[in-house]
């Protein structure tokens, strides 16, 4: 049975690309194009894995985290993003990230 992946990410091309690739790899993904939508797509349930990256329209990604957070406290949840300063990073930890990977990323590492 293949992980089910929740991956909000507003870039489409970045989106696209990274969901074909964790198909390859044997992985099922969503994709959400904004914060709500990915939101919505959370409480249809049964994720395995939640990547968001962090500026997003509608809702961004620290306060979706915050609200996924609030009735999950055990999905594990990475950020994705390219905002890689240390305050930012320490936000994400903060609203409850098990993970703060930036772009860009090694995907043979990303994969594993």
């Amino acid at each position: 049975m293949k992980a089910k992946i929740l991956l909000v990410e507003d870039d489409l091309n970045f989106g696209n690309v990274l969901k074909n690739y964790l198909e390859l790899n044997d992985y099922q993904v969503t994709l959400a194009r904004d914060g709500v939508a990915g939101f919505d797509m959370y409480s249809k349930g049964g994720f395995d894995l939640i990547i968001l990256d962090v500026m997003m329209p509608k809702l961004d990604g620290f306060s979706l985290a915050k609200q996924i957070r609030e009735v999950d406290k055990l999905t594990p949840l990475f950020f994705l993003t390219a905002k890689g300063m240390k305050e930012d990073m320490i936000t994400g930890y903060r609203v409850g990230a098990d993970d703060f990977l930036t772009k860009p990323f090694d995907t043979d590492v990303f994969a594993l």
